[in-house]
């Protein structure tokens, strides 16, 4: 018999609200059983998802608005439950649920979809998989032998560790996340549902997400280190080390921010101009957040070795254990996707404000943020058993620099040659920075006549 709950208002809401991504997606119940197969292959062979049948996307005036028309009973949702029971004979890889609310009449199905060992068909013969919002017909044979591989891999985050069961069960960010799982259950009953607790054990999936100190269990597999180097040498020396290394440690939800956080102010205690008395350097938040939190998610936690962020005078290398999985390389890096840890995506993802918000798309969001501060191209390097994530943060980076660079050799600058030479591309932007620059008492308008109007440059005061 499946489980009918009953929902809040404010999970209504949050239901209503919920993003079609890579791990969600919103079906009206007039749904054929035969189009359903290919969102569940598609979930199947990716990283997995949540369906929610009963609800519908109606256009008023202009306006998509979603509205809930549940099933009138469980029989009317019969013909949806059989598909999966179909798809899924032994039933390890799906599990579902009927959502009430006592102000919408009939009920949600919430149908939980699991990433299979084996390859999931839809009903029409074909192979899916689940890329962003989209349920990709996979028709090649490069595509088929590409899922293949993936299928072909097992991961260390499924595995049990010999630990009280307590860890993950009775922790605090267990707690402060089941408050935002719709529906809200015990935890204990929503990890086994998760498949996260094994013969009585947990995984090292939920150990990571929801141990309140992983790295008890996992000592030199979960921690994130890290150093700064008074150099901009390729290896720090024990010389040029300014501080012992700092330890992050926690469940990887809170550590990815705490690393970030601390890391980005180690970094702004740099000044990009001393002798000028320029503002302190602003790292790009996003791109640093983005690369941790692909080296936290994705690095190989079978190996005893810690995630070590590295701090030098003019860029920060990010080391994560493990290869590139998959078919990913240095060259396709930004266009392909392997969540090697498919439930640490997945899960992670479900917690408010999740550090993975932009699911497969992180390492490009970094790339184009560092593109927009004229910083240098980050540059992605697979070594035997790590990947290497180097950031540059040269003050050559800074516009402000840019302009007192070149008035160095140059008696004038205009804005064109500004704009060109920094990359800003709004020649009023590029007046806010000779204005900060004239606030400072470091440039000011060239006074001669003739340099007025569309003419009218900088020079050095």
């Amino acid at each position: 018999m499946i489980q009918t709950i009953e929902i809040t208002d404010e999970q209504r809401v949050k239901i209503l609200s919920v993003s079609e991504n890579h791990f969600n997606d919103l079906k009206s119940k007039d749904i054929l059983p035969a189009s359903l197969t290919k969102t569940i292959s598609a979930f199947s062979n990716a990283v997995g998802g949540d369906i929610f049948i009963g609800i519908d996307e109606q256009d008023v005036n202009g306006t998509k608005i979603r509205v809930w028309r549940g099933f009138v009973n469980e029989e009317e949702a019969n013909g949806h439950i059989q598909i999966f029971e179909h798809l899924f004979p032994i039933g390890d890889y799906y599990s579902y649920t009927f959502l009430s609310n006592k102000n919408e009449s009939g009920l949600i199905l919430q149908a939980s979809v699991k990433k299979t060992l084996h390859i999931v068909k839809a009903s029409n013969g074909f192979i899916y998989k689940r890329r962003s919002a989209q349920n990709l017909k996979l028709t090649t044979d490069a595509e088929l032998k590409r899922l293949e591989l993936d299928k072909g891999l097992a991961s260390f985050e499924d595995i049990t560790l010999n630990i009280p069961l307590e860890t993950v069960t009775d922790s605090l960010i267990i707690y402060e996340f089941m408050i935002e799982v719709v529906p809200t259950i015990e935890p204990l009953a929503w990890l086994k549902k998760q498949l996260l607790i094994r013969d009585n054990h947990p995984t090292v999936a939920a150990t990571l997400l929801y141990s309140e100190l992983p790295q008890a269990a996992l000592p030199k597999q979960s921690g994130i280190k890290i150093y700064r180097y008074k150099t901009k040498a390729d290896e720090g020396t024990r010389e040029t080390l300014v501080f012992d290394p700092i330890s992050i440690e926690g469940d990887i939800y809170h550590q990815i921010f705490a690393a970030v956080s601390r890391t980005k102010e180690i970094i702004e205690n740099e000044k990009v101009l001393r002798e000028t008395g320029l503002e302190d350097l602003q790292y790009p938040d996003k791109a640093l957040h983005e690369i941790v939190t692909n080296a936290v998610l994705h690095r190989d936690y079978s190996l005893a070795s810690d995630i070590h962020i590295i701090i030098f005078d003019n860029r920060v290398e990010i080391l994560s254990p493990g290869s590139l999985p998959g078919h990913v390389t240095e060259a396709n890096i930004l266009n392909e996707q392997f969540a090697r840890n498919g439930n640490l995506v997945r899960l992670v993802n479900k917690f408010p404000n999740p550090p993975n918000k932009d699911v497969g798309e992180g390492l490009n969001t970094a790339f184009t943020e560092i593109s927009e501060l004229r910083l240098k191209k980050p540059i992605i390097k697979e070594l035997e058993n790590a990947v290497l994530a180097i950031i540059s943060h040269e003050p050559l980076a800074s516009p402000e620099k840019i302009v007192m660079d070149y008035l160095e050799n140059n008696f004038e600058i205009h804005n064109s040659t500004a704009r060109e030479l920094t990359g800003i591309k709004s020649p009023d932007s590029m007046k806010s920075v000779f204005y900060k620059l004239q606030e400072k008492g470091l440039i000011e308008m060239n006074p001669d006549p003739n340099k007025k109007g569309r003419s009218s440059t900088w020079i050095k005061k």
